[in-house]
């Protein structure tokens, strides 16, 4: 293993400029599979942990700012991201156990590209933005179209992320979701992200399809009011949205169902229009 350790950003964007390599920042990720991934081993890594530009998290007037080196942790005990963005906060403690929370980033959430990602579902429900920089100079992309594919992202190899804008508007209503084989400790099964900004409802899905995915068809219904007297009345919109995939931890079936029953709970309390029947 080869381990470069740029000092300042302008030598690790030149590193990434000049040779391939891998961007490491928490490890947890790569560490979880390093006994079975011989291939990852001879492999070259950018080791970001000396940039302590990157490592802290801003609020200024109209959004929040995560450093690519900001870690779970950091929100989870920030006392204004407890009181504004509460989904982030609950996202946050999902990952992992606290040893996981105090090293794992943001960022590595997002590049890691998992379906599963407990993180990124949350990000992009609050309309996050990703931003890039490599020699030629800094790009931003939306969260929302920042996946192509599974592990395929609109990222470049000499582009580094270097933080996450989220945009602090009002929202009335924020919820985090997530169904696994236990409370803790467990890899997403179904998980979904809600939140009602002024201009509409944003839901994303997670361990639903090949990427974390937002749900347009399922905020279409959710925007024009449509009765819905049963969780089954999701379902055609979740198929359209997300597919659900089979896998080692559920079937298709399993997630089609469960989504619906969540999305169902946790919207009834909130929107008159769910509700009022069947619950089945």
């Amino acid at each position: 293993m080869r381990v470069l350790t740029p000092e300042t950003l302008d030598d690790a964007v030149a590193m990434l400029a000049n040779e391939a390599a891998t961007p490491i920042a928490g490890g947890t990720d790569l560490l979880v599979h390093w006994p079975q991934r011989l291939a990852d081993h001879d492999r070259t890594y950018l080791d970001l942990s000396r940039l302590g530009s990157l490592r802290a998290h801003a609020w200024s007037d109209d959004r929040l700012t995560l450093g690519a080196l900001t870690s779970y942790w950091d929100i989870v005990t920030d006392p204004r991201a407890q009181a504004e963005l509460p989904m982030l906060v609950a996202a946050a403690r999902t990952v992992g156990a606290i040893q996981i929370q105090t090293r794992g980033t943001w960022a590595g959430n997002i590049v890691n590209a998992s379906p599963a990602a407990d993180g990124v579902p949350a990000l992009m429900a609050l309309d996050a933005e990703v931003v890039l920089a490599s020699a030629a100079g800094e790009e931003r992309v939306r969260l929302d179209g920042f996946y192509r594919g599974y592990k395929q992202m609109a990222r470049r190899p000499d582009q580094l992320v270097t933080a996450i804008d989220v945009p602090l508007e009002p929202r009335s209503f924020q919820s985090f979701v997530k169904v696994g084989s236990r409370r803790a400790q467990a890899i997403t099964k179904i998980g979904l992200a809600i939140t009602r900004p002024a201009d509409g409802w944003r839901v994303v899905a997670n361990s639903m399809a090949p990427t974390v995915r937002r749900c347009p068809s399922v905020e279409a219904l959710l925007d024009a009011e449509t009765p819905t007297t049963s969780p089954g009345g999701f379902a055609e919109a979740i198929r359209a949205d997300v597919s659900p995939i089979d896998d080692i931890r559920s079937t298709a079936a399993y997630r089609e169902r469960v989504m619906a029953r969540a999305l169902f709970y946790e919207l009834a309390p909130v929107c008159p229009w769910i509700g009022g029947g069947s619950s089945a």
